[in-house]
């Protein structure tokens, strides 16, 4: 519990903290991987490369430091954390290494204008924190394994099947060796665990399919950089095993009768094909309007439309369209691909969908981008805030939609 003179002291030296905050974090990684090598497998460090991950918690420290009062409005995000710290294999011992660092950053960047007081007030603000995510993390794990199928840690899974879907992403899908059905929710993503030369790389991938099956699919999209993504595209084959986290994740379908948007761009169509696939599943379809947005480069980079214009011309109720931003020759032609147009997503495409409709859950995932494009467009057509959902993958960075009332969510995981 934070003290009033510790949040006296807090406020007086926010504007210090906030100054200083990505110096701040700068200093706070190296030294805890300095002085806590072990805890290296835990960060993604193409993130750490680019320096998003410094930027993030520079935000998150300041950002929280300012909502002292105001915890309550933290569930989603401290939610959205959870569930990505669980991914990855966070426990309790794990947070009083992250505070002793960033209190001994703290004091190293802004020296003499901190004392021991004002240090025990900064550990107490860290402390509070990490009991909530604490307990919120506890129950997340029990949860999951609970859940039919559920378990704990990495459990090793046989690929069984691998496709490619576009020229740039292919699907892989994975089998527990007791070959047992396996619950999760439509939107979530599970882990992947490898040692890469002697450091351990964990990856987030959102499943492509539906829940309730024998197996889980994902859908890899090939970057240039990437560790992960080039191993799975070119070294592993059917009858490989890899080491998988349950799934986790709160970007997940609603359980709502309204109209359904889904929204996306390049590879973050692989969470909309999941929650696609549960509404017709599951009969939610039925009734329910559903419209599917997506937007990719051309023909050759769009992955699952056959299965999408399957769905249409199934359900009346679903209606689709493609944009390529970059068409070739035969995608113009109409050869190959099946754009519905060329160009960039407007917001005469989702008023086309929308009509004169409002009340709807829209679910957006994409490049970051075009994610800012697609809020500020929902927020101005009027869209509830509270009725659309997005997420990022990394750490997240904020997204300010073009809404005086939007809620800005801000990460808070140093992961």
């Amino acid at each position: 519990m934070i003290t009033q003179q510790q949040r006296t002291l807090i406020d007086q030296t926010l504007p210090a903290v906030e100054a200083n905050a990505l110096k701040i974090t700068s200093t706070f990684y190296p030294l805890m991987f300095g002085r806590y090598p072990q805890v290296l497998n835990y960060f993604n460090q193409a993130n750490q490369a680019r320096g998003t991950q410094r930027h993030a918690l520079a935000n998150a420290v300041v950002t929280y430091a300012k909502h002292l009062d105001a915890l309550d409005k933290l569930g989603e995000r401290v939610s959205l954390i959870a569930h990505k710290h669980c991914s990855l294999g966070i426990k309790p011992e794990h947070y009083p290494i992250v505070g002793e660092c960033l209190l001994a950053a703290i004091a190293e960047v802004l020296g003499d204008a901190v004392n021991d007081d004002i240090l025990n007030a900064w550990g107490a603000a860290y402390q509070q924190l990490a009991n909530i995510l604490i307990d919120v993390e506890r129950d997340i794990y029990q949860r999951q394994h609970q859940r039919t199928g559920g378990w704990e840690g990495f459990e090793g899974f046989t690929v069984i099947g691998k496709v490619a879907e576009s020229e740039v992403i292919t699907s892989l899908v994975l089998q527990a060796k007791d070959q047992r059905i396996i619950d999760f929710e439509p939107g979530q993503y599970i882990t992947l665990l490898k040692a890469f030369d002697g450091l351990e790389h964990r990856r987030n991938y959102s499943l492509s399919d539906k829940p309730g099956k024998t197996t889980l699919r994902i859908s890899v999209k090939r970057e240039t950089d990437g560790v992960w993504s080039n191993h799975l595209h070119d070294e592993v084959s059917v009858g490989d095993v890899l080491q998988i986290s349950a799934p986790y994740g709160d970007f997940v379908l609603r359980d709502s009768h309204k109209p359904m948007v889904l929204v996306t761009a390049g590879v973050g169509i692989t969470p909309a094909i999941s929650m696609l696939a549960a509404a017709i599943s599951s009969h939610q379809v039925a009734g329910r309007d559903i419209h599917f947005i997506h937007c990719a480069r051309n023909g050759a980079h769009h992955a699952f439309d056959d299965y999408v214009q399957q769905v249409e011309e199934m359900y009346p109720e679903v209606t689709k369209t493609f944009i390529y931003s970059d068409p070739t020759d035969e995608d113009i032609r109409g050869e190959q691909g099946s754009a519905d147009a060329f160009g960039l997503l407007n917001e005469s495409h989702l008023q086309q969908h929308l009509g004169s409709e409002r009340d709807v859950e829209c679910y957006v995932l994409g490049p970051k981008p075009f994610m800012h494009c697609v809020l500020g467009m929902a927020s101005r057509l009027g869209i509830p805030d509270s009725q659309v959902h997005y997420e990022f993958f990394g750490p997240l960075e904020e997204i300010q939609p073009v809404s005086s009332g939007s809620d800005q969510r801000a990460e808070l995981s140093v992961a």
